[in-house]
């Protein structure tokens, strides 16, 4: 516990109600989306502005107290768990849309506003930001800009960095630096903007963005294509990539998640099917009916079983709802569901796909696949019971293989969740021991006292790297 001394200067700064110390609360606080991770913090902090911040992070860096930064806590891969204790600090009162700007086409806001706030406030005039994590609804642009998350547009529109224009932030020093602008073009230096997107709270606290905005689309129309056979399904996503079309979503479900999302949500899915593509373009009219007619062609040229038009909004919406249910729908099968991101060239999608569930097979698990079959993003899920110790042994080292496999394939440990706690020692086998010197460096020249978010990304122990055959 901290002394009442250092927690009277917290009060000081947000407010009794804003200082957390009550175990309950501790409790509420020590864990995240991340199952089978949790650690108790000394104390839980909640600034509503960057000064704020700015003092919280003093008193922190006075008396050396480790601050893990957080919002809504959907995080996947533990890295908002507090490790160390110390500072948990919540900045979802930070919630203002704070501009706008037409002319500029940007949007500035603080950290806590929730990524489906800024969607609604800028569609209702004409404008578009297209990334869209499934945990969109919930989660917080401070921890989109965090892990540079992705989303079911990432194929055409790319993920948040690609949005993330300029930047305000806390450093371990209590000063602040501002990033970028409002600016389309800017070689000043080193890219720091660039740098915080996706250090996962380890370099400085954000406490502003502003972030790119894009014309609407004109339409949206959705189609789902269904396959006997997992590699037809995987041909017609290279194909029609090689026919010079990114559609605006390209998504896919194996047949184990069809099955239990249709249970969940029950919208006429075939529950017999191999793979169903969830296909979806926006745009001009013309355009995006001539891409339409073109990707049936491509799906039926590669024996899709069935195609099927969304005709209406309403069906259109039920579609995309069911796919972004499908972590849903999975966690009611067994208490603990394990998600994960695994991610390779979108060529060897049909490999990883099988590398997966012989994998699953081999260690007697249930996993089911889907993901971003567009940008090769494949979401292994694993429903298995935590309290089942030698189950869950076996489920770390089918992962471990799966990641394995994925880099075996050009691919890499995650494409969008993070490394934080759980993919740390898997990270040297993706970058090489002088990539992890090179990140250490970054670290240490931002917090060379190692007081934010510690215990993330460097695992003390690397994992020995496993050899996967899948002769």
């Amino acid at each position: 516990m901290l002394p009442e001394h250092i927690r009277s200067e917290l009060r000081a700064i947000v407010g009794e109600q804003y200082c957390l110390d009550r175990q309950e609360a501790l409790v509420a606080y020590s864990y995240d989306a991340t199952p089978m991770q949790q650690a108790l913090p000394d104390v839980v902090v909640m600034p509503k502005s960057t000064e704020e911040v700015q003092q919280v992070m003093r008193v922190a860096a006075g008396h050396q107290i480790p601050i893990v930064t957080r919002g809504a806590g959907s995080n996947l891969c533990a890295g908002t768990i507090p490790v160390g204790g110390g500072i948990v600090l919540v900045l979802s009162r930070m919630n203002q849309i704070l501009e706008i700007d037409e002319q500029n086409l940007t949007i500035t806001v603080q950290p806590g506003v929730r990524t489906s706030d800024i969607h609604q406030a800028v569609e209702g005039r004409g404008l578009f930001y297209p990334p869209d994590p499934g945990s969109m609804v919930i989660s917080t642009i401070g921890g989109n800009i965090a892990l540079n998350s992705g989303g079911l547009r990432g194929l055409k529109y790319g993920t948040t960095k690609d949005y993330v224009l300029g930047l305000e932030a806390v450093l371990p020093n209590g000063e602040v630096i501002r990033t970028g602008g409002k600016l389309m073009k800017d070689v000043a230096g080193y890219d720091l903007t660039k740098l915080l997107v996706g250090s996962e709270g380890t370099l400085a606290i954000i406490t502003q963005a502003i972030l790119k905005l894009i014309p609407k689309p004109q339409t949206q129309r959705v189609m789902l294509a269904m396959f006997a056979d997992m590699a037809q399904a995987a041909r017609s996503v290279s194909d029609i990539i090689a026919n010079r079309i990114i559609p605006g979503t390209l998504e896919f479900l194996d047949q184990g998640t069809i099955r239990v999302v249709e249970d969940f949500k029950q919208i006429g899915l075939p529950t017999d099917v191999a793979a169903i593509l969830l296909i979806g373009q926006d745009g001009e009219p013309q355009a995006v009916d001539r891409d339409m007619e073109k990707i049936a062609a491509i799906c039926k040229n590669n024996e899709a079983v069935q195609i099927k038009v969304a005709t209406t909004p309403e069906e259109a919406d039920d579609v995309m709802t069911a796919r972004r249910s499908a972590l849903a729908a999975l966690s009611r099968m067994r208490p603990t569901t394990i998600l994960e991101d695994a991610t390779v060239p979108r060529a060897e999608i049909a490999p990883m796909v099988a590398a997966i569930q012989e994998i699953t097979e081999r260690y007697g698990l249930h996993i089911c696949t889907f993901g971003h079959a567009g940008d090769g993003n494949l979401h292994p899920t694993c429903m298995t019971d935590a309290r089942n110790h030698e189950e869950i042994e076996r489920v770390e080292e089918a992962f471990a293989e799966i990641f394995a496999a994925a880099i075996d394939l050009g691919g890499t440990i995650t494409g969008e969740h993070g490394v934080g706690i759980v993919k740390a020692p898997y990270l040297e086998w993706k970058v090489g021991a002088a990539g992890i010197e090179v990140m250490k460096g970054i670290k240490k020249a931002f917090d060379p006292n190692n007081l934010l978010n510690p215990g993330k990304m460097f695992a003390k122990e690397t994992r020995n790297r496993v050899v996967v055959n899948r002769a």
